[in-house]
C-alpha cells in the first residue's frame, strides 16, 4: 500500500536480489502505486530508468562494506522505462538469447520521476523457468 516501500536516497541506486533457486529470467515486473492512490497526490518517487543484469556464478564474499562480488561478470538483459501515466503493475520483457539459469539479480535504477529526496520500490517480481535439482516446478 502507498507508503510502505523500500525507499532509498536520491534518484539512483541499486540492488542484487538472490533468487530462490536458479533461474533462466524471462520478465520482471515493477509495482509502484499510482499518484491517484498516493496519499500525496503525486508519484514522483516511481523508479523511471533502470537497467536489469544477470551476475554469472562467481564467489561472493560479504565484508564490512557490505557485498563484494568477485567477478563481476554481468550480462545486461535490458534498459527500460517505467512510464507513470501507464498501469501501475508493469511487466518488461527480457532480452532473450541467455539460455542460462542465474541466482543473482541486479536492478539498477537510475532515475526517478522528479522527487529530490528519495525514490520508492514497491515491488519487483522476476519471471523465468527454474533449473536445476532443487526446483520444484519448471515457471515461476
Amino acid at each position: 500500500s502507498p507508503g510502505y516501500c523500500w525507499p532509498f536516497q536520491g534518484s539512483q541506486s541499486e540492488v542484487l536480489i538472490r533468487l530462490p533457486t536458479q533461474i533462466e529470467p524471462t520478465a520482471i515486473t515493477i509495482l509502484h502505486p499510482s499518484k491517484i492512490s498516493s496519499q500525496l497526490g503525486t508519484a514522483s518517487s516511481a523508479p523511471r530508468d533502470f537497467t536489469v543484469s544477470v551476475t554469472l556464478p562467481a564467489p561472493l564474499c560479504f565484508t564490512s562494506k557490505g557485498l563484494d562480488e568477485k567477478g563481476k561478470d554481468r550480462t545486461l538483459l535490458g534498459t527500460f522505462t517505467y512510464v507513470m501515466q501507464k498501469e501501475p503493475t508493469q511487466t518488461f520483457l527480457l532480452e532473450n538469447g541467455i539460455p542460462r539459469a542465474f541466482r543473482f539479480l541486479k536492478l539498477v535504477i537510475q532515475s526517478n520521476w522528479g522527487k529530490p529526496g528519495y525514490t520508492c520500490i514497491y515491488r519487483v517480481q522476476v519471471y523465468g523457468k527454474a533449473v536445476g535439482t532443487n526446483a520444484l516446478t519448471k515457471t515461476h
